[in-house]
């Protein structure tokens, strides 16, 4: 069927329909990478969001059940320039088409993505709607479009994040008993190696699986807690480390989260954040985070290292950033993005706390900055 999508400022883009056939009002962004659609609709991150993928022809190694970042689509649509008709990838058991209308996620092609690109490169993040049904015309998809309540301010984290602990061991979820029932031993627990392993406490504001696989591939044992987790039954685990996921969204709709954060700083625990948690540690330590106007979306993003004579080339994915001007004295910007100079790194001076806004488990992607996840297991094994 045909396809409309209408921007908030009138634009009106027709394209082929592909996916689920509905209608859906979102925000719209671009993503610059070269492969991996897989893993981008996946990301928890991109929740509320339609992405633009800027790369021409998509869909041709088609959908596998290894390569997800979580258990289903995140994003509310996509729009790309052309759906590959045919699937050439071996490990592929199911096309882009198929998957998407198995979860009800509609798609656009046949636009010209260039353009949309550049307009959302000057005029800043649109809010859209769009109708793979042909059910709406484009005046009433320009209205829902325009008074959509868009995701400022939002708690998108409490959509995707678990709702209950459980433990990541051998590249497979394992469940836990509750953290709230008192920290009861493990339903099918893994190995006694894993179990005697030093344990990181991982908050779920939208992990990606691929980081967890990189947390375990240095000799961690890792248990994931819901976002709203309090600081005291995270202790009761008796953590050695604590990580901070990505995540969708605005970090000042999630309060409860830099609350926790805040007196888990106080702790000296080894701390880890990553995106969405390296902003809410930002927050918890008295800086305000703002949001950009197109953000970081893609696997070509260069930032600047104080600690390396390289430039990193990085994955990136979110709209929001800390403003450094409004952090203490004992807090240090490691990284910045040498495109427009925002934060992409703090490390505390005086405890084992640091964190990063790009994303060193990229896969597929840039592997410049996997060594983070070496320098925080040494940190939490030396503790």
């Amino acid at each position: 069927m045909n396809a409309t999508l209408v921007l908030a400022d009138g634009t009106i883009l027709h394209g082929q329909s592909f996916g689920a056939a509905t209608t859906v009002v979102g925000e719209v962004v671009f993503n610059t990478s070269l492969t991996g659609y897989q893993e981008v609709i996946t990301d928890p991150s991109y929740r509320g969001q339609m992405v633009c993928m800027t790369v021409a022809h998509v869909g041709n190694t088609g959908i596998n059940t290894e390569d997800v970042e979580s258990d289903r689509p995140q994003i509310t649509a996509f729009i790309v320039r052309e759906v590959s008709p045919v699937v050439s990838n071996w490990r592929a058991n199911e096309t882009l088409d198929s998957y998407l209308q198995r979860h009800n996620i509609p798609g656009i092609s046949e636009v010209d993505t260039r353009y949309l690109t550049r307009k959302l490169r000057d005029q800043g993040i649109m809010h859209a709607a769009l109708c793979t049904d042909e059910s709406h015309t484009s005046a009433q998809l320009l209205e829902m479009a325009r008074t959509w309540e868009g995701l400022d301010g939002r708690d998108l984290v409490r959509e995707v994040t678990c709702q209950e602990p459980y433990h990541w061991a051998d590249g497979t979820r394992v469940e836990w008993s509750p953290v709230a029932s008192g920290g009861e031993p493990m339903r099918n627990a893994p190995e006694k190696a894993i179990q005697d392993a030093p344990l990181v406490v991982a908050y779920d504001f939208g992990i990606k699986h691929n980081i967890l696989r990189r947390l375990t591939s240095h000799g961690l044992r890792v248990t994931v807690v819901p976002a709203h987790t309090s600081a005291a039954d995270v202790l009761s685990l008796h953590p050695d480390g604590i990580f901070l996921s990505n995540g969708p969204g605005d970090p000042a709709g999630v309060p409860y989260a830099a609350e926790a954060v805040e007196q888990l700083l106080e702790t000296g625990i080894p701390t880890f954040g990553i995106c969405l948690g390296h902003q809410i540690i930002g927050r918890a330590l008295g800086a305000d985070t703002y949001k950009l106007k197109f953000g970081h979306h893609g696997g070509n993003q260069p930032v600047d290292d104080v600690d390396a004579t390289n430039v990193q080339i990085t994955s990136q994915n979110h709209n929001y950033a800390v403003d450094d001007s409004g952090l203490p004295a004992n807090a240090e910007v490691t990284h910045r993005n040498l495109n427009d100079g925002t934060v992409e790194g703090l490390r505390l001076r005086d405890r084992p706390v640091f964190c990063v806004q790009y994303h060193p488990e990229a896969s597929p992607g840039p592997h410049d900055a996997d060594l983070l996840f070496e320098r925080f297991a040494n940190m939490v094994k030396k503790k």
